[in-house]
């Protein structure tokens, strides 16, 4: 039977706490493991994790972040045409319809519709922008592409 005054734990699991400083005795007096003289052997917070020892840290020496961001850049959700296989043949589609069948997030952005992939039936699609092979590819198969005006607000 197992008593709980008897219980120890496993040999080895249990260290005791390094104390630097305190006596040659200890074995961590005098230079309290910090080595001889310098910079790290003092008090305070030391040196930044970049500093190279003097020469140019890395973080100055490669060349800042370039270019600039254009805060008038139209922001378009865009659709290959291959992935409007799912509707039926002949059905209008449009960015709600999209939402619903989760070809498409959101009806945030304007449509932008691009020429990958294949499509294989005749369908009406409303975009606000549609590229020379995706309109292409829909008039091939007998389908219309009717480009609309946005009504989403681009971002």
């Amino acid at each position: 039977m197992v008593r709980q005054d008897s219980l120890a734990p496993a040999s080895g699991s249990r260290k005791k706490r390094k104390r630097v400083g305190r006596g040659l005795g200890s074995g961590h007096g005098t230079y309290s493991t910090r080595g001889m003289k310098g910079q790290k052997a003092r008090s305070g917070p030391g040196i930044h994790p970049y500093f190279e020892g003097g020469q140019l840290p890395l973080v100055k020496r490669l060349p800042a972040k370039r270019g600039f961001n254009n805060i008038f850049r139209k922001e378009y959700c865009v659709v290959n045409v291959g992935r409007l296989n799912v509707f039926e043949p002949n059905s209008i589609i449009d960015r709600e319809k999209l939402v619903s069948a989760r070809v498409i997030k959101s009806t945030a952005k304007p449509l932008k519709l691009l020429g990958g992939g294949s499509l294989d039936r005749a369908l009406v699609v409303r975009a606000e922008k549609v590229s020379a092979a995706a309109r292409e590819k829909i008039e091939a198969v007998g389908g219309r592409v009717e480009e609309v005006r946005s009504a989403a607000k681009a971002s």
